[in-house]
């Protein structure tokens, strides 16, 4: 599967030791990717690392919050060093301290969802697309969320930054096509990981959840980490500057409202 084969490649994951981060690292793994993914959990690193290299790829753990905007250049410098220059750049990192109403999160809770969710992908961008354009191109894939795209009571920020994502990879896009940059964010429905746990443990919010989606069930983290692997491969290499929504069909239905 040439149009799908990332051998020779290397790719950051932030956010990657657990749920979809997780799931994408290891599916690029298999697709013959050198892959390090970062988190602020040590330990989580280490495993991730150890699972990633026993599907036989190169792999690297580093912690790191990006949240803490003046860390990002010692982490692309430390996958580097691990692994060589970047290729694949996946920004999944995100946080959401806030579960209500916009017009009652605090400024700080604000400030923290805008830093990691959008400023810290922004930042990673530069810092690794010069580096890319001295190697012929390379992509990088922002994971954004239906709720950016229709209106939510309860994660009406976290939307307004996945929102923010898919139109600052429509502007990387634009300025870095001509250099081989392919920019591209992927938009997850409602899927079972620690994340979004509020949304779906209880077993009737879960039942209820499921029955809204045409498919009938929830996502899981697999479901995500193959469009990823497109995007990242030549299969993608026409394709930038979009939103791949990835939802069992949520969106199409008309009964969500953006989870």
């Amino acid at each position: 599967m040439e149009l799908f084969s990332l051998a020779g490649k290397v790719a950051l994951v932030t956010g990657g030791t657990k749920g979809i981060g997780r799931a994408i690292a290891l599916r690029l793994a298999e697709a013959g990717a050198s892959v390090a993914v970062a988190s602020r959990d040590v330990e989580r690193c280490k495993k991730t690392a150890e699972a990633i290299a026993a599907t036989g790829a190169r792999a690297a753990g580093i912690p790191c919050n990006v949240s803490h905007i003046d860390k990002l250049p010692g982490l692309v410098a430390a996958v580097e060093r691990a692994l060589g220059g970047i290729d694949v750049l996946v920004g999944n990192a995100a946080v959401n301290p806030h579960y209500g109403p916009m017009t009652e999160i605090p400024e700080s809770a604000f400030d923290k969802i805008f830093t990691a969710n959008v400023k810290a992908n922004l930042w990673l961008a530069r810092l690794v697309i010069p580096g890319m354009v001295a190697r012929g191109g390379g992509a990088i894939v922002f994971l954004s969320s239906i709720a950016a795209l229709s209106g939510t009571d309860d994660i009406g920020t976290y939307g307004a930054s996945k929102a923010a994502l898919g139109a600052m990879a429509r502007s990387l896009a634009v300025r870095w096509g001509a250099k081989g940059i392919r920019v591209n964010c992927i938009a997850p429905g409602l899927v079972r990981t620690d994340f979004a746990r509020a949304l779906w443990d209880d077993p009737e919010k879960s039942r209820a959840a499921a029955e809204a989606y045409p498919m009938g069930r929830l996502g899981e983290p697999d479901d995500i980490a193959g469009a990823a692997v497109f995007l990242a491969a030549r299969a993608g290499a026409w394709v930038t500057g979009q939103t791949i929504v990835i939802d069992g069909g949520m969106t199409i239905a008309g009964t969500g409202r953006g989870l």
